[in-house]
């Protein structure tokens, strides 16, 4: 028999990819990538609670749709049908991670909501058994739930855990405009001699501690794509360099763009700096989780 808790509250990390290189492309469709992933301390908060019957979602504003093309929606009922629950959920989301930003908010929540619904239903799948339905729902979710530092292969789910990232400060920016990511990959151009990223190179210097060989690494090879269309998020790369970044990389498809700094005094300056010049509608200090 199934034992139900009252409610439960989980965080949902947003992410960053410290390195992004496209390899290939399958007969599917799906590109065959390899991925440096760092989750940030950028959150959303869902809070589960058991029903009756039916799942209900229901959010802080009015942004996101919150019926059966959500992702939590689509992440509730793939795991009550795995675990052949009856009965319902209520879940509740405060937003702040930013939307079609590159920072998987929509697969973070999607994560938290199997992580959540595990428990509050004491279901017992194993964390590798929640990774394998969380592919079903897209590609960053077996990341998001299991998190931290990571290298991923195949189209995103294949996981090999780091060491922890080397400590700094990040200014996370995200401009006032959206991003398709499927628009990004479709215009991706596979014989393009792109610069490809360092990720075997970024790997050593992870697991060395070396945060000077994360930031000289930094590669996002989507970038070719997203800033001929977006020349702001160029424009958000340079100003973070020139208020003291180590490094500034566009994060996933984007359009969100991101500074490492040495400390959190330089990264709140440089946070004074970007808001005055105007180019994002919502700037972060944080640090890697």
């Amino acid at each position: 028999m199934i034992q139900y808790t009252d409610t439960l509250t989980r965080k949902a990390y947003a992410k960053i990819n410290l390195g992004l290189d496209v390899i290939g492309r399958l007969e599917n469709g799906y590109h065959q990538v390899r991925m440096i992933m760092q989750t940030v301390g950028i959150y959303d908060v869902l809070t589960f609670a058991p029903a009756e019957s039916g799942i209900r979602i229901s959010m802080d504003g009015g942004e996101l749709p919150t019926g059966e093309d959500n992702l939590i929606y689509k992440a509730a009922r793939l795991l009550m049908e795995a675990g052949g629950v009856k009965a319902g959920a209520d879940i509740h989301l405060e937003k702040h991670i930013p939307i079609a930003a590159g920072m998987a908010g929509g697969s973070s929540d999607a994560a938290a909501t199997l992580l959540g619904l595990n428990e509050l239903l004491g279901l017992g799948f194993s964390r590798e058994q929640l990774r394998q339905l969380g592919v079903r729902i897209g590609a960053d979710v077996p990341y998001c739930i299991m998190g931290g530092t990571a290298l991923a292969e195949g189209i995103g789910e294949v996981l090999t855990p780091l060491p922890p990232a080397p400590r700094c400060a990040l200014l996370v920016a995200k401009p006032d405009i959206q991003v398709s990511t499927k628009y990004v990959y479709e215009h991706l151009d596979a014989e393009k001699a792109w610069r490809h990223p360092d990720i075997d190179g970024m790997c050593s210097a992870i697991e060395n501690g070396e945060l000077a060989g994360v930031t000289s690494r930094l590669g996002n090879v989507l970038e070719t794509v997203t800033i001929e269309a977006y020349p702001v998020i160029a424009r958000l790369k340079q100003e973070m360099l020139s208020c003291g970044a180590m490094g500034s990389l566009m994060s996933g498809s984007g359009p969100t763009v991101f500074g490492i700094y040495d400390s959190q005094e330089q990264a709140r300056a440089a946070y004074d700096c970007l808001e005055k010049a105007g180019l994002a509608r919502e700037l972060f200090v944080t640090s890697f989780v």
